[in-house]
């Protein structure tokens, strides 16, 4: 049965995802609760995990080095209570592969340089490729569910907008990719 895991850990861990998010994307990350994201925020602020800063009309929170430190300590004692770090390292392996594949074909489309319908096929085939690796994680650890669903979103989106492939806007096929890359290397303790 997959582990829930605490609603602190997740607000944490949805920060370190996004890079830099208002409330409500940190909030809506996992599905939390709006208000008591906002309370787990201001309470990771009062003990020097998370900042929130401005840019120009742009508002957010991002990690401090103790808050992923910290985060980093709560996904290894969580990886440990689920025993899940076999399975975790094993989808890592098999992940690398697709990953560059994925890569290629991202940048193939920022650059122009790829047959749009080609690189539409490749992130199709891809979209299966995480379905397998996110249910192998998700029957351990219930946060990485939804990568999937969410990657294969955007991917219907693309006929109205290609900002879908690689847009950091939107919730993109790049942004979902770069999230679960993320996400696992995060909760194996290790750097891209």
């Amino acid at each position: 049965m997959a582990r829930p895991s605490p609603t602190d850990l997740l607000v944490l861990h949805a920060v370190r995802l996004k890079g830099f998010a208002d409330t409500a994307a940190v909030a809506a990350r996992f599905a939390l609760d709006s208000d008591r994201t906002r309370e787990d925020l201001l309470d990771a602020q009062a003990r020097g995990w998370v900042s929130k800063s401005s840019f120009a009309d742009v508002a957010g929170w991002s990690l401090t080095e103790a808050g992923r430190r910290h985060n980093e300590a709560q996904l290894r004692d969580e990886l440990d209570r689920a025993g899940a770090h076999g399975t975790v390292a094993a989808v890592h392996e098999r992940f690398l592969p697709p990953n560059a594949r994925a890569s290629q074909a991202f940048t193939a489309w920022q650059l122009g340089s790829g047959n749009a319908e080609a690189v539409f096929r490749q992130l199709a085939d891809l979209a299966s490729e995480l379905r397998d690796l996110e249910r192998s994680l998700a029957a351990h650890l219930a946060r990485f569910a939804g990568y999937h669903d969410r990657f294969t979103s955007a991917l219907a989106r693309v006929g109205d907008d290609p900002a879908w492939i690689t847009g950091m806007e939107v919730d993109s096929c790049h942004r979902v990719w770069f999230e679960f890359h993320e996400d696992l290397i995060a909760t194996l303790g290790i750097n891209r």
